[in-house]
């Protein structure tokens, strides 16, 4: 185990020389104390807020009630023992270093959880008449046995790391998570459809609006800490996971966050990958496969990541087209149109309901007609070269469809939704909203059933 000077040193002056009796006063108010500090780290630091909801509640309230009851222990008897108060503090920095947050969360939140606990002793100091010098000797007990807690999960960080602090990278990775964090915290679905979780305010402007919100505080305080500037607009890039390397070091991309060890790897570029931008970033990124996002607003970022990551998803089932390096903005209508599976199914069930009592055969060979009359509008001549059909093949077909969908083929609004629902479902299944290839070339076709002769 890993043991730091500076935790010894700390341990040997916490919690700080205090009257004993003190410790019967704050007894009664812990309870009412860790209920707090576990709000206000929860609303202070934006990685910590998901852990408000459901199990990891406990667990969190379990910490902070275990680290306050340690220093009041401590209050009454200097000798106590700090062993199960060590061991979670070790357990959580280990944590930290698997979760990949670092520790500056933990930092972040032991200085809330300070504050907390100075502004409820000033109270408690009022209420009881303590003298002002108590309050001060132990606002200076309360840092001190910060700084243990601090060092206790520093061991555990840095064993679970294996010694390595890696302190820069880790607060550039930290800035990223907390930009795609607060703006992931607005979202609501968007143009790939949103994953669980993605909800809140209205982000229509995320691609073309102005997108003014400001930043969280805590991005602000952070890129002012490791030097970088906030930018208005950037351009997230989603990698096919493989070796981080050292390109980070090249030129030109000092500005870039790079979140290489996320199991679906990512970067956060600054405004827009433009074709300067493009001749810095596409040797770095040597053979790795990549999707240039929307370029958008600050806010926006997670937006941009979700849908850039959507966009390798549909390489990788051959939906879009291989490419070394893909942009979304060349593939926002498929992005869109694949973004909600189920919803599409259902659209498309609904209008083509009327197909539904014919064969398999029957009903493909009018939908892929459907279609190509959908997205040409052209004469069954021009039809019948792109279906490589006779045309009088294409004229049989359009009559049965004008005699099944004709009220829903002249309503401008259910003629949209069902040429929709056709390309939907065609970049979902392809072949299923087109005549099977080389099929009726002479223009002859099976009979169909009474009311459908001809299709």
């Amino acid at each position: 185990m890993v043991q730091t000077a500076a935790a010894s040193q700390s341990r040997a002056q916490a919690p700080g020389p205090l009257p004993q009796e003190l410790a019967s006063v704050m007894w009664p108010e812990l309870p009412a104390v860790a209920d707090e500090m576990v709000q206000e780290i929860g609303r202070a630091v934006p990685e910590y807020g998901p852990l408000l909801e459901g199990p990891s509640r406990t667990v969190l309230l379990h910490c902070v009630r275990q680290n306050l009851t340690t220093f009041v222990e401590l209050v009454a008897d200097p000798a106590a023992s700090t062993a199960q108060r060590d061991a979670l503090c070790r357990s959580l920095g280990r944590l930290e270093a698997h979760e990949g947050r670092g520790l500056h969360c933990l930092q972040s939140a032991l200085r809330v959880g300070a504050r907390v606990g100075l502004r409820r002793a000033t109270g408690v100091g009022t209420r009881y008449n303590l003298p002002a010098s108590l309050i001060v000797a132990f606002a200076d007990a309360v840092f001190a046995y910060a700084d243990v807690i601090e060092s206790l999960c520093r061991e555990g960080y840095l064993e679970a790391r294996g010694g390595r602090d890696d302190a820069w990278e880790s607060q550039r990775s930290r800035l990223l998570r907390l930009i795609l964090a607060g703006s992931a915290a607005a979202d609501e679905p968007g143009l790939a459809g949103a994953a669980p979780g993605d909800r809140g305010a209205h982000r229509g402007d995320a691609v073309s609006g102005p997108g003014r919100a400001a930043p969280h505080p805590a991005v602000v305080d952070l890129a002012q800490r490791v030097g970088w500037p906030v930018p208005e607009r950037v351009t997230l890039v989603a990698l096919r996971p493989g070796a981080a390397g050292d390109w980070l070091r090249l030129p030109g991309l000092d500005d870039v966050l790079a979140d290489l060890e996320d199991p679906r790897p990512h970067l956060l570029v600054p405004g827009e990958v433009d074709e300067a931008r493009m001749g810095t970033l596409a040797p770095a990124l040597g053979g790795r496969q990549a999707v240039i996002g929307v370029t958008v607003p600050l806010g926006g970022a997670a937006d941009s990541l979700r849908w850039a990551r959507r966009a390798l998803s549909l390489m990788e089932t051959g939906v879009l087209p291989q490419r070394r390096i893909a942009r979304c903005e060349d593939h926002l209508v498929t992005l869109w149109l694949t973004g909600d599976p189920a919803l599409a199914e259902r659209l498309a069930t609904r209008q083509l309901a009327p197909l539904d009592g014919l064969t398999t055969g029957q009903r493909e060979r009018l939908v892929g007609t459907l279609l190509t009359w959908l997205t040409t509008r052209g004469t069954a001549a021009q039809m019948a070269e792109a279906l490589h059909l006779h045309p009088q093949t294409v004229r049989y077909r359009m009559r049965a469809l004008k005699k099944t969908l004709g009220a829903q083929l002249g309503d401008p609004e259910q003629r949209f939704a069902t040429e929709l629902a056709l390309r939907a479902l065609h970049l979902r299944r392809p072949g299923t909203a087109r005549p099977p290839a080389g099929a009726h070339a002479q223009g002859r076709e099976p009979e169909m059933p009474r009311g459908h002769e001809g299709v």
